[in-house]
């Protein structure tokens, strides 16, 4: 079993619980995931199986999406709706000051990692040392905020759509935003919409996957790795007459490629169109190989 399943993480379980269940359902250990998502979370959580695993690093820079609610005029100690309340404070925003803020947090950001998440300090994870009370000091990260779309506002609600780069926090951008807006905010519901080509609209549930393996129809769940890549990665084909001559390192040459493609990672073909790995486009003299980077066969 090898491949990707777009699944839809519902809230109150962890990213690893979603792994343990899947691993239950496929009898196989060798499974990870992409784009962790808080408990509280829900939405797309790519799962990759067997020999996809070797891929996940090719989509951590993925754009994700989400559909987000923030409550202003309340800050938590998480910076969302599952912390201690710090502080209320009455709310005097309207439409026209949300879209002004909203436009200023559009682009490259700088954003402190929250003290509950699994970004490591020493070694230990943030959120190991926020349950004992402790604080430390955390760097500003430089993030990207592609778009940000006000969907509905209802006092003291704030429904929003966003797209983002890796390594962007949403409850973070919500309580910066509720700063800005001067009554403080913090993040009441999330939905992830999408993480690179892994769109909720054709997500499976926990009841889905558990359906098709009990009915034996286990290859319904699964993606091809290479259907997943082919949305932001070239390919290219190569003669090669015994697999067994790729292998990570190996270079093999290659014409009429494009010089855009030179340094860039590309998917790589056999002439019977199989997909066999991952290669990057190097220059060797005044010729052109493809080194293999990852191999899938």
């Amino acid at each position: 079993m090898n491949g990707i399943v777009n699944c839809l993480k519902p809230p109150g379980m962890t990213s690893h619980d979603v792994v343990e269940f899947l691993r239950n359902q496929l009898g196989i250990k060798k499974i990870g995931h992409g784009g962790t998502l808080d408990p509280g979370a829900a939405g797309v959580l790519p799962l990759f199986v067997g020999k996809a695993t070797k891929a996940v690093e090719l989509f951590e820079k993925s754009t994700k999406e989400y559909v987000a609610e923030m409550t202003l005029g309340i800050t938590t100690d998480t910076g969302d709706n599952l912390g201690r309340i710090l502080e209320t404070k009455e709310i005097h925003v309207d439409l026209p000051s949300i879209l002004e803020v909203f436009n200023k947090f559009t682009g490259k950001i700088q954003q402190i990692p929250p003290m509950y998440s699994a970004v490591r300090h020493k070694g230990k994870k943030l959120y190991e040392l926020a349950r004992k009370g402790i604080t430390v000091e955390r760097k500003p990260r430089t993030v990207e905020i592609y778009s940000l779309e006000l969907i509905k506002y209802e006092k003291p609600r704030i429904l929003f759509r966003v797209s983002c780069s890796r390594g962007t926090y949403i409850r973070t951008l919500c309580e910066d935003i509720g700063r800005a807006l001067g009554c403080g905010a913090h993040l009441s519901c999330l939905i992830r919409t999408r993480l690179g080509p892994f769109h909720i609209s054709n997500s499976l549930t926990l009841e889905d996957i558990k359906m098709h393996v009990s009915s034996g129809n286990t290859n319904k769940i699964f993606m091809l790795i290479e259907d997943a890549l082919v949305s932001f990665m070239p390919s290219v084909k190569i003669q090669l007459k015994d697999e067994k001559h790729f292998f990570k390192g190996a270079i093999f040459p290659i014409e009429n490629i494009s010089q855009e493609l030179k340094n860039e990672d590309v998917m790589i073909y056999n002439q019977q169109n199989k997909f066999l790995g991952i290669g990057k486009i190097v220059e060797q003299g005044q010729k052109i190989f493809v080194k293999v980077v990852k191999s899938f066969r």
